[in-house]
Formats: C-alpha cells, sequence, structure tokens
C-alpha cells in the first residue's frame, strides 16, 4: 500500500536555511550501468512512433524508468564539485591568470555531473522548488595560478594566521525553479571571504532526433569577482542522449563563450560531438585569447570527463585528469529540515520508489507532483496572479538572485 502526501507548491514566507544543520551528503548518485530492458524498450518505441523529428519534447511526458534519482536543480550543484579549482580563479593575479583558471574550472564541471555511463534524465523540477547546499573548502586547497605563486601564498598564509583561525571557507548554493513554461532555473552560489559568486539562469529545451534527444541549455551565467571589479559571462555546452534504445549515453556538444568585458579577455570552448564515422567521444577544446591585441594565450584539449591539457603562450604545459580531481563534497540538510518544496524532500517518495526499483509507484508519485502543478497553473491563470519566486527577480531577460554580494559589498 502506497502513500501519498499532497503539498501545496504556493509560497511560505521566506524560511531562513541553517547552514549549522547541513551534514555532509552520503547520497550516491551512481546509476546502474545497465541497458533498456525488453518491455522498456517497447515503451521507447511506443513514444517515438508518436514523435516527428525536430519535435519539442517539453511537454512529452517521458518514462519514470529513464529517471535518474535527483532534480535538475541538484544537478546544478554538482558544476561546484571542485570548488577549490572554483575558488582558485579569484587568487590569479593578473587578469590573464583570472581567465585562464575559470576555463580550467570550467572544463573540469562537467564530469561529476554526470555519474555512470548510462543516459538518465534528471527529474524536470517544479515551479518553486528550491535545492541549497554548501561546501566547506580547506583553505590550503585554494591556490594561486603557476605565476606569482610563492609570493602570493606567503602573503596570504601570514593574513590566515593573524586573523582567521577557521581552516576552510565557506561557499553556498541556492536554485530556485522560476517558471515551468518555459522550464527556467536559476542558480546562485557565493563565497563572502573570497568576495566571488556566480549568478545563472538556464532554460532547457529538448527536441526529439531519431535515435538521440538534444537538450539546448539556453541562458548564461554571469561569475562576479569583486575584489577585481570584474565579470565573466559565459555559457553552457547542449547535452544528447544518444542510442535510447540500447544503452543510453550523453554526449556534450556546441561552442560556448566566457568573456570578460573589463578586462578585454574572452573564450571559446567547443565540445565536439563524436563524428559518425572513427573519432573520439567526449572531445573538448578551448582557447583564451587576449582581444584587444588578438594574442591566443592559452589552449586547452582533451576529454571533459578524462584527461585535458592545457598550453600556455610562454610554453608551458599542465595536464588535469579528470578522473583523478578530489571531489569535494557538498553538505546539505537532512530531509526532515527541509521545506515542503526543497528537491529531495519533494521528490523523496519517486527516488525511494526509484530505489526499490518499484517503477509503477514512482510513475503514480511523480503524477501526483505534475496534477499538483497543473492544478495550480490553472488556478493562477483563473485569478491571473503570476507565480512570484522566492530567491530570484526577473531582470531584463534573465534573472539575478534577490541578495547578491554585490549588493551588500
Amino acid at each position: 500500500m502506497v502513500t501519498f502526501h499532497f503539498i501545496s507548491f504556493q509560497h511560505s514566507t521566506s524560511e531562513l536555511i541553517l547552514v549549522e544543520d547541513e551534514m555532509t551528503d552520503t547520497e550516491d548518485n551512481e546509476e546502474e550501468d545497465l541497458g533498456v530492458m525488453d518491455d522498456q524498450r517497447s515503451v521507447i518505441l511506443h513514444l517515438i512512433s508518436q514523435l516527428k523529428l525536430g519535435m519539442d519534447l517539453t511537454r512529452v511526458v517521458l518514462p519514470t524508468f529513464i529517471l535518474e534519482k535527483r532534480s535538475l536543480l541538484e544537478m546544478y550543484a554538482n558544476f561546484m564539485a571542485h570548488p577549490d579549482l572554483f575558488l582558485s580563479i579569484a587568487a590569479g593575479a593578473t587578469p590573464e591568470e583570472r581567465i585562464i583558471c575559470f576555463v580550467e574550472y570550467y572544463l573540469t564541471a562537467f564530469h561529476e555531473g554526470r555519474k555512470g555511463a548510462v543516459a538518465k534524465k534528471p527529474y524536470n523540477p517544479i515551479i518553486g522548488e528550491t535545492f541549497h547546499c554548501s561546501w566547506d573548502v580547506p583553505k590550503d586547497k585554494v591556490k594561486a595560478f603557476r605565476t606569482n605563486g610563492a609570493s602570493m601564498a606567503s602573503k596570504d598564509s601570514a593574513k590566515e594566521l593573524g586573523q582567521d583561525q577557521s581552516t576552510c571557507y565557506k561557499l553556498r548554493f541556492v536554485a530556485e525553479q522560476v517558471s515551468h513554461h518555459p522550464p527556467v532555473s536559476c542558480f546562485y552560489c557565493e563565497c563572502k571571504e573570497k568576495k566571488m559568486c556566480v549568478n545563472a539562469h538556464v532554460w532547457t529545451k529538448s527536441k526529439f532526433m531519431g535515435m538521440s534527444i538534444g537538450v539546448s541549455m539556453v541562458g548564461e551565467g554571469v561569475l562576479h569577482l569583486l575584489e577585481h571589479e570584474e565579470e565573466y559571462v559565459f555559457t553552457l555546452p547542449s547535452a544528447y542522449a544518444r542510442s535510447i534504445l540500447t544503452i543510453p549515453w550523453v554526449e556534450l556538444g556546441g561552442k560556448v563563450n566566457i568573456n570578460c568585458a573589463r578586462t578585454g579577455y574572452s573564450a571559446t570552448v567547443t565540445f565536439h560531438t563524436k563524428p559518425f564515422y572513427g573519432g573520439k567521444v567526449h572531445r573538448v577544446t578551448a582557447e583564451v585569447k587576449h582581444n584587444p591585441t588578438n594574442t591566443i594565450v592559452c589552449k586547452a584539449q582533451g576529454e571533459w570527463n578524462g584527461s585535458l591539457e592545457f598550453t600556455y603562450s610562454n610554453g608551458d604545459t599542465k595536464v588535469i585528469d579528470t578522473t583523478k580531481l578530489p571531489v569535494i563534497r557538498k553538505k546539505i540538510r537532512p530531509i526532515a529540515n527541509q521545506g515542503p518544496l526543497e528537491s529531495r524532500r519533494l521528490w523523496q517518495h519517486v527516488t525511494n520508489s526509484l530505489k526499490e526499483g518499484n517503477i509503477d509507484a514512482a510513475t503514480e508519485h511523480k503524477h501526483r507532483l505534475e496534477e499538483r502543478q497543473r492544478a495550480e497553473e490553472r488556478q493562477r491563470a483563473a485569478l491571473t496572479t503570476p507565480w512570484k519566486p522566492k530567491y530570484f527577480v526577473k531582470e531584463g531577460d534573465g534573472w539575478l538572485y534577490v541578495n547578491p554580494l554585490w549588493k551588500t559589498h
């Protein structure tokens, strides 16, 4: 007998998220690398028979067995699985070092979000859904870039010994689903001590491409380094679920840009999709350029989930193996301490049913959540009261966190 819990998706007042309640996350998102079962294949074939090439899949209900056990909002938090690399961006002594550090961090930000070889789809967040977490980043892991390393380090450690006895930086993250049609997710992440934060909004658009499904991430993020008064605007690659009838796998594709108007530095990162014949999978190349002088200061190549090689203008090279990078686990409050609209609590019955292999119960729980969302949407339409997000406000084409570091700084 399965019991269902009803919740309303309307707003409660902005509750205080207590970081003290957070505990190191023990959830392991490894997915079993199994192929599609025969009965599942017939469900997918039936679904495919009703789709047209290029069709928008936003409103198509996909079968529950292809879901991975977490929300898309939580997947965005996994971009921060190497928060030490992220915080090191601010430690760069020059604009050139800082953008190179950003590119190094960016190229390593995707592999942790795509656990396991099998492509599964995170839950589509429900409007008003939020996800909170944080990281404690050991200060000795946050290093300045290759040049000026010694002088930078000694200056920093002296300062830390004098004033600050704590050994970790605190990095906080909040994500919220601010719109249902189109599906827009926002996330904001800040480290007060390093005077840096990132604000992003992403609209996912999926379309049917025959034997694969393409998901484009429309939108952008902005990294603010307040100490340097620099803003880095960046975009995100598209994702493709390939061979959906056998063993589906994920591929990233497309060209993304990182740009700092103030310093004149920019970078292009190209995620290469595998050619039909031959060729490697998961290839990525990048180039960092100083636009005023048209100089290329750094090049990178490799696999975004494997080994990456960086070559700098002075001839130095560096290899980062993403499979060997230590992952700093996020901290998250236990489900009992979470609000009804926080991802893990909201989806807990779907997740538990999937873990137990009870696809019917998972489908039923998911259906109830979606029905609830539709009913409340109709109610808002009838009363002409638009949805008001809790943590983000609409500004132009984008969304900004309500209380960003650059306002309080």
